[in-house]
């Protein structure tokens, strides 16, 4: 029967009725489109605060690199050697990396270019994240709905549209792997558990070129080479073994790793590195279970069986013990790499590799961090668990074992708070989905008065019908104050999740900003600045000396080659530079006389209160040239155990050359108001060497904020 409000409508616009799964499928679009617009307008603080520009430091190189194939070819860009970085080694590019990134940047801008649009390569790679991080909260809808239903698909895809975890590396500008990788991650493993529910070779293999991509894009592509396997081995040890899974494992195996192999810098690791073997192993398992399920069939007994089955299990554990340890001890099989190792050692890294502890993205996660980039999904997140253990299904199998594994890496490092994420999101998606259903559930159920039939219901019964009934308007009230909580929790989640990304992840770090005393922002631009001032002032073929930090932007924009950059291959190669910094001057000029230096760039915040300045950094110059060059040794450094600049530092650390290339002149300067000459606004203490003399280099160039500091090495001919 229609209501008189559609009976007034024309008859064009009566026709357009919908039923109710077709208004439901019109709700469920309408919702992912403008998820889908959120997740791509919330990343773009920074190029309306700031510019369009890149952030960081490995996004200058994925740059460089990018503009390179888009102006020379895939052909060039795969065979290109690059002479300005890790002079006099250089470096051969496309067997360095993974090519994922640019190839996709490459290959959105020639769409581009094909449709008419003019755009600089540059543009596409400042929205290449924004437009992927979209694409994932689709590919979260679809995982979530494979996993639970429909309605934590949409959850999930909410969440993960503004979660800080996964805007940390994906705003505008911040053109890393990751910002392509992290889709590429989530949609091989929707693909593969799609394939394990259906059985479908079709999906199997959707989720091994899913895989390759994510092997070209990033090299955490090791996750899911671990974790695909650890999933199989659980649901066989589980009595979980199905054709579905011996197809979708097999397929996704071979099928990925053919095609991981035509990544130059993968090659044949997954069969002769440490760090696949799991997946091997479990593949041939596989193979052994497919057998014995057949045998088992052909046997048709049971005694019988359990013979040849305990017969096989001893010639399959003898065979592959002794095969692993023949590879091993042969060197066939390479041992697991240090950053493996310090992924399931926290401690690892510290001790062994100072290199990788050095950077500040691979520090163990503080409590502090993950609220701050998970905010209720802390909470909701173990809620989950609780519903995808309540419903064990081989999916959510996998969710739960992809929610622990990633919570246990990011809890190790920082960084991988990333891969966490999606897991995070999804799992907490389903906590929420079955709550709010439970809840508007029982806020439709409508009380029922207690009814009796003559002659055949008791008066205890009765009564105690009444008894059950007057519960339910308390149960409809609380139900609605638990929804009303539900929907202002989440409410705060979006707002949380908009100041953090507006104010702490939408900040270029290649220009600073800061509050004056005013209130107002101030702008430093120094970084550019020094770029700028070496493009325009050094011979072309000038080789730049700075710590590894800065090497990727100096070649990406001020086209100069370097001696050391963030690509970290070559430690002893980093060492040297570290000895050289962190040596008295007339040493050092002989390390930079070897290493053909004509100039050196140190970062320096003393002047604006700029904290991640070379002089913070210095003791991981001294720990990592120690580490290769036992001549330097950090006690020499430090008073008592302290790390001092001040009148009571190390004499070493007064006079190396570090300390007198960002020192300079400093003496000479008031940085406060109040405080004397020579005040260090970052560590707050009067410097204790202001009468710094340079004999073998000179200052060129020293940016308007002091923040970077260029001198001239002095050849031998000019000196006094």
């Amino acid at each position: 029967m229609a209501t008189p409000a559609l009976d007034s409508l024309p008859a064009p616009l009566r026709s357009l009725r919908l039923k109710t799964k077709q208004q439901e499928l019109l709700l469920r679009v309408s919702a992912l489109a403008l998820i889908y617009m959120l997740a791509f307008a919330v990343r773009l603080f920074s190029v309306l605060r700031y510019e369009s520009m890149i952030h960081e430091f490995d996004p200058y190189f994925n740059y460089r690199t990018t503009l390179f194939l888009t102006e020379n070819g895939f052909s060039e860009f795969w065979n290109w050697f690059d002479s300005e970085s890790w002079y006099p080694l250089g470096r051969v590019v496309g067997g360095t990396l993974f090519p994922g990134l640019m190839v996709t940047a490459a290959l959105l801008h020639r769409l581009l270019r094909a449709l008419s649009l003019a755009v600089h390569i540059r543009e596409v790679c400042v929205l290449t994240a924004p437009f992927f991080a979209a694409n994932t909260t689709l590919v979260a809808y679809a995982f979530g709905r494979e996993i639970w239903d429909s309605g934590a698909g949409l959850f999930a895809a909410a969440l993960i549209a503004i979660v800080p975890g996964y805007i940390s590396r994906s705003v505008a500008g911040s053109y890393d792997n990751e910002g392509v990788a992290i889709f590429a991650l989530l949609l091989t493993f929707y693909l593969f558990v799609r394939a394990v529910n259906t059985g479908s070779l079709a999906w199997a293999l959707a989720s091994a070129f899913g895989y390759f991509y994510m092997v070209s894009a990033w090299g955490g592509y090791v996750f899911i080479i671990n974790l695909l396997p650890l999933y199989v081995l659980v649901l066989l040890v589980t009595g979980r073994y199905s054709q579905r899974l011996y197809v979708a494992y097999n397929c996704m195996y071979v099928l990925g790793m053919l095609l991981a192999m035509q990544i130059r810098f993968v090659g044949f690791q997954h069969v002769q590195s440490g760090e696949h073997m799991a997946a091997m192993g479990v593949f041939f398992l596989l193979q052994v279970f497919f057998f014995l399920d057949w045998v088992k069939y052909l046997l048709n007994d049971a005694r019988l069986f359990k013979s040849f089955l305990r017969i096989t299990l001893t010639c399959v554990i003898t065979v592959g013990t002794l095969a692993l340890g023949i590879g091993t001890a042969s060197g066939y099989i390479s041992p697991w790499t240090g950053r493996f190792y310090s992924l399931l050692d926290p401690t690892y890294a510290k001790d062994h590799i100072p290199i990788i502890a050095s950077v500040s993205e691979h520090q163990p996660t503080a409590w502090s961090s993950f609220m701050f980039d998970f905010h209720i999904l802390l909470f909701l997140f173990p809620a989950g668990l609780y519903f995808c253990f309540k419903r064990l299904s081989d999916a959510t199998i996998f969710i739960v074992m992809y929610g622990l594994t990633s919570m246990y890496f990011a809890g190790v490092m920082v960084r991988l708070i990333l891969v966490a994420a999606p897991a995070v999101c999804l799992i907490s998606a389903i906590a929420a989905s079955a709550t709010i259903k439970n809840l508007t559930t029982l806020i439709r159920t409508k009380s029922r008065s207690p009814q009796t039939t003559s002659g055949k219901t008791t008066g205890s019964k009765a009564a105690a019908k009444g008894a059950v009934d007057q519960t339910l308007p308390f149960q409809h009230n609380a139900a609605i104050a638990l929804l009303l909580g539900a929907f202002y929790l989440l409410s705060r989640y979006a707002i949380h999740c908009t100041w953090v990304t507006s104010e702490a992840y939408s900040s270029p770090s290649i220009v600073l900003a800061a509050r004056g005393h005013n209130g107002g922002r101030v702008i430093f631009d120094d970084y550019r600045e020094a770029y700028y001032w070496l493009r325009q002032n050094t011979p072309p073929d000038a080789k730049i000396m700075s710590w590894w930090d800065y090497g990727y932007q100096i070649t990406a924009m001020g086209n100069r080659t370097v001696i050391v950059d963030n690509n970290t291959w070559n430690n002893t190669h980093i060492a040297t530079v570290g000895r050289a910094m962190s040596s008295y001057e007339d040493e050092a000029y002989e390390i930079m006389q070897s290493l053909d230096v004509n100039y050196v760039l140190v970062v320096f915040g003393g002047v604006t209160g700029y904290s991640s300045d070379d002089i913070n950094k210095f003791l991981w110059m001294v720990r990592i040239g120690g580490g290769v060059f036992p001549v330097i040794k950090e006690p020499d450094y430090l008073v008592n155990g302290e790390y001092r600049i001040d009148k009571g530092a190390a004499p070493k650390m007064l006079n190396c050359l570090m300390y007198k290339l960002c020192y300079y002149r400093f003496g000479e300067l008031t940085t406060e108001y109040g405080k004397p000459p020579g005040y260090d606004r970052v560590r707050g203490v009067e410097i204790g060497n202001k009468d710094i003399k340079l004999e073998y280099l000179e200052e060129a160039f020293t940016t308007s904020n002091w923040i970077v500091r260029i001198y001239k090495v002095k050849p031998p001919k000019n000196r006094s």
